[in-house]
């Protein structure tokens, strides 16, 4: 089983209740294809979507998620990187993304020494990284964290000399805890 992440744009948003219910409506076409719904993270404005799936490879990922209706050309097979001192609870306060997409190939370790290298620049925005979603053709990157708001996020990021293509707030919609089986 690997990790799978679906990203979207939308002109007009949407709203966490559709993203539960589309998800929920998806699901016989899940279960046919092995696909474990982990989580979707919706912008404030409701106009940019990460979905994170468990499925057996990105191809039976695709294959369902396009039989369920979703268009899937932002679909991508990627690892999650956890903060090493995270515990679960934590992940209930993650409200910010940090999109980056690179060139060329880049190493997870490579990106992270900057990051360690500018956690100065965290703390004082009060910005805690949690997690990490990376691509495995490695060049994306999606990162969330704790922070009191985007614009925190996007200074420490500046100030600590990471790379940014996009940062937005969002909220987390996910499985209710007995509904979907986790891998």
């Amino acid at each position: 089983m690997i990790d799978v992440f679906l990203e979207r744009g939308f002109d007009r948003p949407l709203e966490s209740q559709l993203v539960s219910s589309l998800s929920l409506a998806a699901q016989p076409c899940f279960d046919l294809h092995r696909i474990h719904w982990q989580e979707s993270l919706l912008a404030r404005d409701g106009r940019r979507l990460v979905c994170h799936f468990v499925a057996p490879d990105t191809e039976s990922a695709r294959i369902g998620l396009r039989q369920a209706g979703a268009d899937v050309s932002s679909l991508w097979g990627g690892r999650v990187y956890d903060a090493p001192e995270l515990k679960a609870t934590d992940l209930a306060n993650v409200n910010v993304m940090v999109e980056r997409h690179f060139a060329a190939p880049v190493t997870f370790e490579a990106i992270q020494a900057l990051e360690d290298a500018g956690s100065a620049c965290l703390h004082n925005h009060q910005v805690r990284f949690l997690r990490t979603f990376f691509s495995l053709d490695r060049q994306r990157m999606c990162c969330l964290y704790h922070a009191p708001d985007a614009e925190s996020v996007r200074l420490a990021q500046r100030q600590a000399g990471m790379p940014v293509t996009r940062t937005w707030a969002f909220q987390r919609v996910a499985p209710a805890a007995d509904s979907t089986p986790q891998p």
